[in-house]
């Protein structure tokens, strides 16, 4: 069973940035689609969806066969659908862009189709095998890429099991995503979908406290390890410790499970230059933040974040502090924050003399999550990168142990949630070989 959320909470307030189109603007966008022989969208697709070809059947009014194409690919193409940089993906990449005119509004479309079966009394798409087999899959961490591998799986009439051990399920699709994007509701809408493929879901379940490893190895057939990333990186400088300041992608989590409605937003600084501190920024500043800041230790041009991102940022009155780097937060006699003390840096040096505060009452810090090492010291053979990854093969999935696979954020160190479900799908296909091999060798 997937959780209940409170209708009351912050995010619900946003509107919706790209909201779903009406049947007959979706036919005549789908009609604009070249249907492309080398089809450059596709090659840009992580999950390497047949686009055209889902958009040649909205133009038909085949909205259903439409959703068969996407699913068959991406089994989450519901979220990815909201939440995939198609700016710098698959209609970064239509042929409309070269001739300097509108591309392909691919993400709006791939949400029109998919949209029309995800609601339960809808019949589903696809029916999952019997269970004959006999084969079973433990799956840990119920984020996007798990999700996928066991959606496969279930397809094809493999036991799929997800140990996850937060109450709720989705990773960030579901607490970590801008819910201008991607609401938790509509995360956990996804997740019913994929229950009903036969999916089961633990919650309240670690590994290394209420099951090991070894037991997992021992009662199935292979064991797939999602657990993406851990807890946010924090900035080591005095005056960190305390309210009122957060890591971003904490502050995200609390403000879409849990702050009511009405919660007042007072002057934010985000501490970094990524997507997540972009969207904290963003966000901070829809919600009527009195100021909202970003403050970068390098130049615009060297920020992680998508251009386009910042640039709406900019737009929702965002301001970018560049080369500037925080050495202190400052707190008055109560212990709340206000300021954060910073220098300006050249070259990647501070530069001497240059403290200067600057006044907030919230500092969000967004400079990267921490690795979740302890889940493949679980489990023998599994390796672990310099960065704390989990290696493996990026192709299937495969890491050092013949019946563990991995994917996600806890392999690639945190990309997009189609590549995470791109690494799921890719395992699952490759655990499937290797039954139907086994089985053909008995």
């Amino acid at each position: 069973m997937t959780a209940t959320l409170d209708p009351d909470r912050l995010e619900t307030v946003f509107p919706d940035k790209k909201p779903l189109y009406p049947e007959g603007e979706a036919r005549a966008e789908a009609e604009r689609c070249l249907y492309c022989v080398d089809a450059p969208c596709i090659k840009a697709c992580p999950t390497e969806i047949d686009i055209p070809t889902f958009i040649k059947k909205i133009a038909s009014g085949n909205v259903r066969g439409a959703a068969q194409t996407i699913f068959a690919q991406n089994l989450l193409g519901y979220s990815c659908a909201r939440v995939c940089p198609v700016e710098v993906l698959c209609e970064g990449s239509c042929v409309y862009n070269a001739w300097e005119r509108e591309p392909i509004k691919i993400g709006r479309l791939q949400r029109y189709a998919t949209d029309a079966v995800m609601d339960p009394s809808t019949a589903p798409i696809f029916s999952p095998k019997p269970r004959t087999t006999g084969r079973k899959v433990a799956l840990i961490g119920a984020g996007p890429a798990s999700l996928a591998c066991a959606g496969y799986l279930a397809l094809e009439g493999v036991e799929a099991v997800i140990f996850e051990k937060r109450p709720v399920s989705g990773g960030l699709n579901t607490w970590g995503i801008a819910p201008y994007k991607l609401k938790a509701d509509d995360a956990l809408l996804e997740i019913s979908w994929i229950e009903r493929m036969g999916v089961e879901i633990r919650h309240g379940v670690e590994i290394g406290r209420d099951i090991t490893g070894a037991q997992l190895l021992d009662q199935y057939d292979a064991v797939f390890i999602g657990v993406g990333l851990g807890d946010d990186t924090r900035l080591g400088i005095p005056g960190e410790d305390g309210p009122g300041v957060m890591g971003a992608v904490a502050w995200i989590e609390e403000m879409k499970l849990h702050m009511k409605r009405g919660t007042r937003i007072g002057r934010v600084i985000v501490v970094g230059g990524g997507n997540t501190a972009i969207d904290v920024a963003r966000e901070c500043a829809s919600l009527g933040g009195a100021e909202v800041s970003m403050v970068y230790r390098r130049g615009h041009e060297q920020m992680s974040g998508y251009v386009h991102e910042m640039m709406g940022a900019r737009k929702e009155r965002v301001r970018l502090i560049e080369h500037t780097q925080p050495v202190a937060v400052l707190r008055g006699a109560g212990g709340d924050v206000t300021g954060l003390r910073c220098v300006r840096t050249e070259g990647g040096k501070n530069v001497a003399g240059s403290d200067h505060d600057i006044p907030c009452d919230l500092v969000a810090v967004a400079i990267g999550q921490s690795k979740l090492r302890a889940v493949a010291r679980e489990l023998p053979g599994v390796a672990l990168d310099a960065r704390g990854c989990v290696v493996c093969d990026p192709t299937t999935g495969r890491t050092g142990n013949p019946k563990v696979y991995s994917g996600g954020d806890c392999t690639n160190g945190g990309k997009e949630v189609v590549n995470a479900v791109a690494d799921g799908r890719n395992a699952a296909r490759t655990m499937l070989a290797a039954f139907a091999g086994q089985s053909g060798a008995g």
